[in-house]
């Protein structure tokens, strides 16, 4: 690995986070031109969730949880020629930063804070406490893990990243799930609903393109 890899994938991850605040900035330009129109619930701001609620819940967990599907993106991307491997990382770069620039414009738009003063998964009915690995939440790899897929090359990052994000999907694909049934806005509903049939296609995908290197999920 040569030495401007590491500066390349922070340049990158530092554009995807702009990328991030361009989509949240622009959705609450709108809301705040037309309110009615653009409220999550169809209703007035008046009718926001509450900070305690599965809506606020799901978005701050799932922004965070969504960013490092991002980074392991961009990460893999540097590290390998396949284009399979490459395009899925290019589709989950843009649909997971997409999504939590969403996910955070609605937040602003509530006036709500986009971090939590809890432990994570609270909303689903149970907490998850952050391990001293780097792990904030079910599904997301750890530090020794994403070192690991930093210092990978070809194959073998390619066989690594899938493993990670096929871990990492399930568990987002599960709160995505928990969100659809038990939130009240539909924005989060509908979003939720449109995550769990995304990751679990994506799932579907990295099993097959596991199998076609000799290695199991």
């Amino acid at each position: 690995m040569t030495a401007l890899a590491p500066a390349r994938s922070t340049r990158r991850l530092a554009l995807a986070g702009a990328a991030v605040l361009v989509v949240a900035l622009g959705l609450v330009a709108l809301m705040v031109v037309r309110p009615s129109a653009a409220s999550p619930s169809g209703g007035s701001s008046l009718s926001a969730p509450a900070e305690d609620s599965v809506d606020a819940g799901f978005a701050r967990d799932m922004a965070i949880h969504h960013q490092q599907a991002v980074e392991m993106s961009f990460i893999v991307r540097d590290r390998t020629d396949d284009e399979d491997v490459r395009r899925l990382a290019y589709d989950i770069i843009n649909t997971q930063a997409n999504q939590r620039g969403m996910m955070l414009g609605w937040l602003e738009m509530w006036g709500l804070p986009k971090s939590a003063a809890g432990p994570p998964m609270k909303w689903m009915g149970h907490t998850f406490t952050p391990t001293d690995d780097g792990s904030l939440m079910p599904g997301m790899a750890t530090d020794a893990e994403l070192a690991a897929l930093t210092a990978a090359k070809g194959e073998k990052a390619e066989v690594l990243f899938l493993r990670l994000m096929t871990v990492h999907h399930r568990a987002g694909a599960d709160m995505a799930q928990a969100a659809a049934g038990a939130a009240r806005t539909d924005a989060i509903r509908n979003l939720a609903e449109g995550m769990v049939r995304g990751q679990q296609s994506e799932i579907g995908l990295m099993a097959d393109m596991l199998k076609d290197r000799g290695a199991k999920p």
